[in-house]
């Protein structure tokens, strides 16, 4: 008997294009003998489209979707949009391939839920928390985690005192320091400065993308990144390392552009180091109540400690992206790990529906 599973990908966010990129991967690895796949489309506006079951090879996800859909609104979205027909049970799981704002934070799991729908990786509450970088690090320090010094703001604080927070950073973090918006992914809207000049415009540029900010204390430390996978007792893959060539850092147009990055699989370290790694990534794993699967990202300094970085709680999924290359290294490959993670989503729904609603 085939899984009947509703893949949902696009997104109004920023990562819309990096979202179309995962699904096309994800569709050619599933296997139509396990899995009828159906198509479900948010455009860069926030239309919803469903699309007809796949029946053969694709190449472009975004036509898919139009070719044979059924636009809606988002005010009009119903259960039927998470069924294959009018006259069939909802989806068996669906699989959100949602990065950034509008889907990795924990929107849509929380109307997912109200559906009561199996759906694949984190929860309402990871989900929302691992988007938001200070709420997270804000946990992780809670956990005991060891992190990089970070301050934040908020847009409106900032324009009223821009010269108080350029020296609140300057005092409490100094150069170098990387400015992000708190709520993105794939290194969208990042800077990285050495002096005042720079921290201004970084500034301008992270808040174009959210209304926070975090600014990081700039360490000189190896990018080390684990896979993490399960629902109460998770594993991880092996390490990995990221080695940006002649750049300043890990940068939006050196993952998905340029290729101009070396990734080293599995990472050179001592059985020690990771220990340490692993002892840590299940740490804000559990700290978050992660679910299904996330990526966590840590520095590795000469001295050889250890700083958390974030996890990322819907990380890219090409076959090509550090992710799905951990777990291939680790014996897991990509097809593999995309049915593992539905049956995880499917086991924890499972385990939902034995809670109690009434008294």
């Amino acid at each position: 008997m085939t899984i009947k599973i509703g893949l949902l990908y696009g997104g109004k966010s920023a990562e819309h294009h990096v979202s179309m990129q995962t699904a096309l991967a994800v569709i050619k690895a599933l296997n139509p003998d396990k899995f009828d796949i159906y198509p479900i489309y948010i455009t860069e506006e926030g239309q919803w489209v469903k699309g007809a079951q796949l029946n053969g090879p694709v190449e472009n996800v975004k036509e898919l979707a139009f070719a044979e859909g059924n636009a809606l609104s988002p005010m009009a979205l119903a259960p039927t949009l998470f069924q294959s027909s009018e006259n069939q049970g909802p989806f068996d799981v669906i699989f959100p391939l949602l990065h950034g704002p509008n889907g990795e934070d924990g929107t849509v799991q929380g109307m997912l839920e109200l559906l009561n729908l199996p759906y694949v990786g984190n929860g309402v509450l990871a989900s929302s928390a691992g988007m938001d970088k200070v709420i997270m690090k804000n946990i992780f320090a809670q956990a005991g985690l060891s992190q990089v010094n970070y301050v934040w703001f908020i847009r409106n604080e900032w324009e009223k005192a821009k010269e108080e927070a350029y020296h609140k950073v300057e005092d409490e973090i100094g150069y170098p320091c990387f400015v992000k918006p708190a709520n993105l992914g794939s290194s969208v809207g990042i800077s990285k400065c050495s002096n005042r000049a720079e921290l201004e415009e970084a500034f301008k540029e992270a808040f174009i993308f959210d209304r926070k900010i975090i600014i990081e204390e700039g360490v000189t430390a190896r990018e080390i990144e684990t896979g993490v996978l399960g629902n109460d007792y998770p594993e991880c893959s092996v390490a990995g390392e990221i080695v940006p060539k002649d750049k300043a850092f890990y940068d939006y147009k050196a993952k998905y552009q340029d290729g101009e990055t070396s990734l080293i699989i599995p990472a050179e370290m001592t059985t020690n180091q990771y220990e340490t790694l692993k002892d840590m990534a299940i740490t804000a794993y559990k700290a978050l109540d992660c679910s299904g699967l996330v990526r966590a990202d840590f520095f590795l300094t000469h001295e050889g400690e250890f700083y958390i970085n974030e996890v990322n709680t819907m990380p890219g999924f090409t076959p090509f992206s550090m992710f799905p290359l951990l777990w291939k290294h680790t014996g897991v490959e990509y097809p593999e790990l995309i049915e593992r993670l539905v049956n995880l989503a499917i086991e924890r729904h499972q385990e939902k529906q034995q809670i109690k609603h009434t008294m």
